[in-house]
């Protein structure tokens, strides 16, 4: 890599982002392990990376003050991020992911999600769009940020996709799914970068090409992923791929893509969408790189963002230069996780319904 500091920023660049934040409940290996609590979700976590890279982050989401919701607060708030936007009306419940991390016989490592409570079994509550009435007010505040990332498709997404670009934001969308195809395609027209994994390549391709994207990236687990930019007149048009760092010791692989797209946004994004316009095919590696060298470093820890928990930020820099370097890297914790906790309680609405029904 040919980026001397890969963490230099100039000033506090600004990112604001909608779609999925969820309050994440990490289950481990073995019967002893004891859950863990963090705020997470696509959005959620690539907005808290992205602060801890140095952003200024902005979550838009409706967060209505339930048990979940305090979580959630509570852990973003912890690393600084910003939540004026975080509890947009109409508010609503908070989104419940419960992560089960299994290891077989042979020590590989998987990790599977559910949305039903561990405890009782009752649906835990999903994911609620910011409507496109409430977003507006966002812009009129946070007027010109350098990056927009969405996660879902949504009229209120969209709309924000659309303010911010006309205002040289660099637009980011890392598809779910495709929901409405009209409002899909649309979606897609608005962002600069689209980012989705292998799993969605029948649904994006489904679409054809469209105007908008400069940089499609197609993840490809731990085969690494593959990029092609459009725009240009180099022949970067064709499909590039880029092999996944190697490393040992894998613990939990969850949240690889947010820490990838995170170290992308950062390479890429300092200067709105002029960045990505401007970067050559190497830059575009070198980001790639980057994002690449983080999702390996976290996938040593159990969660989306475990190592964050359990690791200083000297440490963690230190460990991805080293693996920027072509290095593996041992690791070991160095901090108490403040979020483990020993009796979960039940923390959907739909807990103390089931609860209400079986006393009757």
């Amino acid at each position: 890599m040919n980026v001397k500091d890969p963490f230099q920023t100039r000033g506090k660049p600004v990112i604001v982002g909608t779609g999925l934040i969820s309050l994440d409940i990490v289950l481990g290996p073995g019967e002893e392990a004891l859950p863990r609590l963090y705020a997470g979700g696509t959005c959620g976590n690539l907005l808290i990376i992205m602060r801890y890279l140095g952003w200024k982050s902005y979550p838009v989401s409706r967060m209505n003050g339930d048990k979940a919701s305090k979580y959630v607060v509570d852990d973003m708030v912890r690393w600084g991020v910003e939540m004026d936007w975080a509890t947009t009306k109409p508010s609503s419940n908070t989104p419940i992911i419960v992560q089960r991390i299994k290891r077989n016989k042979a020590g590989e490592v998987s990790h599977r999600f559910s949305w039903t409570c561990p405890n009782c079994g009752a649906w835990l509550p999903g994911y609620s769009a910011v409507p496109a009435t409430a977003v507006e007010a966002v812009a009129e505040v946070v007027k010109s940020p350098e990056v927009f990332f969405f996660d879902r498709v949504s009229r209120g997404a969209i709309t924000l996709a659309k303010l911010y670009k006309e205002k040289r934001a660099l637009v980011v969308f890392e598809p779910s799914g495709v929901g409405d195809p009209r409002l899909f395609r649309e979606a897609l027209e608005c962002a600069h970068i689209v980012k989705y994994s292998e799993e969605r390549i029948h649904q994006i391709e489904g679409f054809g090409r469209v105007n908008g994207p400069l940089l499609e990236i197609q993840t490809c687990g731990a085969e690494g992923l593959r990029y092609r930019r459009f725009g240009r007149t180099d022949g970067s048009q064709k499909w590039r791929r880029v092999h996944a760092l190697p490393t040992n010791a894998v613990k939990d692989t969850s949240g690889a893509g947010d820490w990838c797209c995170a170290g992308i946004i950062h390479h890429l994004g300092l200067n709105g969408v002029q960045g990505l316009q401007n970067a050559t095919n190497v830059k575009v590696l070198d980001a790639i790189r980057f994002g690449q060298a983080m999702a390996a470093w976290n996938c040593k820890f159990e969660g989306a963002r475990g190592g964050m928990y359990a690791s200083s930020k000297t440490t963690f820099r230190t460990k991805v230069r080293e693996l920027l370097e072509g290095k593996d890297v041992t690791l070991r914790s160095e901090a108490e996780r403040p979020d483990r906790i020993g009796n979960l309680g039940c923390l959907g609405p739909a807990c103390e319904a089931k609860a209400r029904s079986t006393k009757m």
